[in-house]
């Protein structure tokens, strides 16, 4: 097989790629996407070129039924309920007795992939509930090397208020040393620096600013496939677009009586398992769980009516977007343009559970934009900070409750294919004419040869 690598620029579009001097010199088209535009469903569709209603994953997070829990940004490459490129790859390489390897730097799934080198975000956590930040690498001693070359990874920019430029530099700089010293057939990498500041900030980013730094990350493995020999395919997820309204779903439900939540020591909690409806939000994008038939019309008329929600699906019209799966809610909602749901469910800030106002990704049954912002002084963390290297018990309280601060969002369809996904390609012919995030994997496979 021949080398390849493909490279994942989180919210590249075709409007922003002149920006991009290096890239913008690969053959490239508006592609189209899948829906839910988040990251773990356009990852999930791209590795397989299945549907949703194939593979399984409908988004970041969703409601684990036989748990009773929701849960996010799960990394297992189980969850994929179709054959990943990676496994078609090496399956086909076997098959014809040839030599095949992969790389995968970042990319969702990267958990029990199978994959030959892998690096993923992976910290420690301790029955205190300390936390240690780390990567988690195949082979083992591969974080080692890493870190000789690199130093450490700058796990805090690679997402909360600190989320910026270094995490996607040394991304990229891991990704060339993988590709230039270990060789490997296939390299995915994934930069995620675009997703940032044009979520904090949304049309008063400065755009040109950011994609020039990514393009300048992306350069790095540029070269790196280069001077191998690697043909280059370039991805994006989705664009992100300008939002000004937060629209609490789980607040609807509540005051409506369809949404249960238990008061303890720590603020109240949701209560998934006695809630008659509830919402998982995820961007522009929400399943809404609702545990009797009977609830389904009255929860859709009801979200139907709430300002800021575009559309209200039930499971025979989620069949038109391809998310009709077990793991899907009864109801799909859809944000307007210039609106997304934030998940609070709470009714006063002074209810609110204690992981709300800390970067806790793994606990909030939601997604939330606004671990992106920095509250409280500069003090106030150094002093939690101090409390952490000493070893005492320790919350950082940086998140801010305030969901009117985001400005940029995803998920929904792009107001223009000019505002959604891409893809380039360094060889012009191997891109369709119409091509979709379906299409990603027969085209690398394609190049692969």
């Amino acid at each position: 097989m021949k080398p390849l690598v493909i490279l994942n620029v989180v919210g590249l579009t075709p409007a922003l790629l002149p920006l991009a001097p290096r890239l913008c010199q690969l053959a490239s088209k508006p592609m189209a996407g899948v829906f839910p535009a988040v990251t773990m469903t356009a990852q999930a569709s791209m590795l397989t070129g299945v549907a949703p209603r194939d593979h399984g994953v409908v988004g970041n997070s969703w409601y684990w039924r036989d748990l009773g829990e929701v849960r996010n940004w799960v990394q297992s490459n189980a969850l994929l309920h179709a054959e990943p490129l990676y496994r078609t790859a090496a399956r086909l390489a076997q098959q014809r007795g040839q030599p095949f390897s992969c790389a995968k730097m970042f990319w969702w799934f990267n958990q029990g992939s199978g994959c030959d080198i892998s690096a993923t975000p992976k910290p420690h956590y301790g029955s205190d509930g300390s936390k240690a930040f780390d990567i988690l690498t195949e082979p083992p001693e591969l974080a080692n090397e890493l870190a000789a070359k690199l130093g450490a990874f700058p796990f805090a920019s690679f997402w909360g208020p600190r989320a910026g430029l270094p995490s996607s530099d040394w991304i990229a700089r891991a990704t060339a040393h993988v590709v230039s010293t270990h060789k490997p057939t296939l390299t995915l990498c994934y930069l995620p620096h675009l997703d940032y500041d044009l979520q904090r900030k949304g049309a008063a980013a400065e755009t040109a600013r950011l994609v020039a730094e990514v393009d300048a990350c992306a350069a790095l493995v540029l070269d790196a496939a280069a001077k191998t020999g690697a043909a280059v395919l370039v991805v994006s997820e989705y664009g992100i677009e300008p939002v000004s309204l937060p629209v609490y779903l789980n607040r609807v439900l509540r005051t409506a009586g369809f949404l249960r939540t238990r008061l303890g020591p720590y603020g109240e909690m949701l209560d998934p398992t006695t809630s008659r409806a509830f919402a998982v939000c995820d961007h522009q994008a929400a399943h809404i769980y609702v545990a009797r038939t009977q609830d389904v019309q009255p929860v859709q008329k009801l979200l139907d009516g709430t300002q800021g929600v575009g559309w209200v699906l039930n499971r025979a019209q989620q069949s038109e977007l391809q998310l009709d799966h077990a793991n899907s809610g009864e109801l799909v909602a859809l944000a307007k343009p210039g609106a997304w749901f934030a998940y609070p469910y709470w009714q006063h800030d002074a209810q609110a559970p204690d992981f709300a106002r800390s970067v806790d990704i793994h606990r909030k049954p939601g997604y939330d934009p606004c671990e992106l912002f920095m509250d409280g002084s500069v003090a106030a963390v150094a002093g939690t900070l101090l409390r952490k290297k000493l070893g005492f018990r320790y919350r950082f309280r940086t998140c801010p409750l305030d969901a009117s601060l985001v400005r940029g969002s995803h998920g929904a369809a792009p107001s223009s294919p000019q505002q959604g996904p891409l893809i380039a390609c360094s060889d012009p012919t191997a891109l369709p004419d119409a091509p979709s995030m379906l299409d990603v994997k027969s085209i690398a496979l394609r190049l692969l040869g």
